[in-house]
């Protein structure tokens, strides 16, 4: 049983769909200008002007993108808006407007929305994103998610995954494979859990790879320095299904190929040491483990000298012509072919 309030328990029915609507979001407040209508009419009206709207949606199934065994409900409502939030970014756009749909069993009271709304409106506020919408219905089993966002970008700044050129170089922000250890390490203890219920999770000095999982941040702020320095990104993505997958995805809808360098791939120390006793090499978890929701983009060779010395941009490759293939450069030496192994969201159960 989900209670996150002991000795309160307010059912769903009590209130009903409209009245349930109404009790979560009364209190967002709208603060974008290009708000013209948000909750309370069959749709959201948004005005941009000469801008153009830029639109994403996710699906968030219990089970399967999240185990409420270890996710609290509140990092559950920031993660699903900040993971929205990161596709705009990654379009080198400005998210808006979010639109929420919540599928829920009679398993949650009403508290436990409340929950996950209030993690919703911390991600809103802090990035001054609305809540301009949504619906709520009944589930036979657990609790789903399905989010919009909708962002704004200038017609000539929006940034494609298909558009980088031979001899770009490949950028990528922050550090990699963390969120991928914080979820192993999450895992593990449940297990332990399971096995001996009075057993408490052995996760201290952990912390940053524990937030790296349970409270993703979109990367904004590198958005607003390559413009402060006048570097547009040739392509980019965002890096939700580990650094290979992302990596790919550029190579092929740009038609081409790509060396990235082992020694280049940024690692936290922390995500060193958890690899290592996971008996896990970095790379790989950085590789495949996916959720960082760092930034993957290419950049023309003569701004090279703009972004060289940028703190939280490594410089990891370049692309190449498509016939000589996506590899992967070793420190010791051999190139390996790199393929997606990462997060497949539709892969058969094993």
């Amino acid at each position: 049983m989900i209670d996150p309030t002991p000795g309160k328990r307010t059912e769903l029915s009590s209130l009903g769909e409209f009245g349930l609507i109404k009790h979560l979001t009364d209190s967002f407040v709208c603060e974008q200008p290009s708000t013209i209508k948000g909750i309370g009419d069959d749709a959201a009206v948004i005005d941009y002007g000469d801008k153009v709207t830029l639109v994403s949606t996710d699906l968030l199934v219990e089970g399967v993108h999240f185990d409420l065994a270890y996710m609290p409900l509140r990092h559950l409502g920031y993660k699903c808006a900040t993971v929205n939030f990161s596709d705009i970014v990654a379009m080198n756009g400005t998210p808006r407007q979010l639109f929420v749909g919540i599928s829920v069993s009679n398993r949650f009271p009403v508290e436990a929305l409340e929950e996950i709304y209030e993690g919703i409106k911390l991600a809103c506020k802090r990035y001054k994103v609305d809540l301009a919408g949504g619906d709520t219905t009944s589930s036979v089993h657990g609790l789903f998610l399905s989010l919009t966002v909708t962002g704004e970008a200038a017609k000539e700044d929006v940034v494609y995954r298909n558009t980088a050129k031979e001899n770009d170089l490949i950028c990528v922000t922050g550090d990699l494979g963390s969120a991928y250890m914080g979820l192993l390490l999450l895992e593990r203890e449940k297990k332990v859990f399971e096995a001996d219920p009075g057993m408490q999770p052995d996760l201290a000095g952990f912390d940053y790879i524990l937030e790296r999982q349970l409270k993703p941040e979109p990367r904004t702020d590198i958005i607003e320095l390559l413009k402060t320095v006048g570097v547009k990104p040739t392509a980019m993505i965002d890096i939700s299904d580990g650094l290979a997958s992302e990596v790919l995805h550029i190579c092929e809808d740009s038609g081409l190929g790509c060396r990235i360098f082992e020694d280049k791939i940024p690692l936290d120390a922390m995500t060193i040491a958890a690899a290592e006793e996971f008996n896990i090499q970095p790379v790989t978890a950085a590789m495949n483990g996916g959720e960082d929701y760092e930034l993957l983009f290419t950049i023309n060779m003569n701004d090279f000298e703009k972004v060289k010395d940028l703190e939280g941009i490594n410089i990891i490759g370049h692309m190449t012509e498509a016939n000589s293939g996506v590899y992967l450069a070793t420190n010791n030496g051999p190139l390996i072919q790199i393929e997606a192994l990462g997060w497949n969201h539709m892969r058969e159960e094993e």
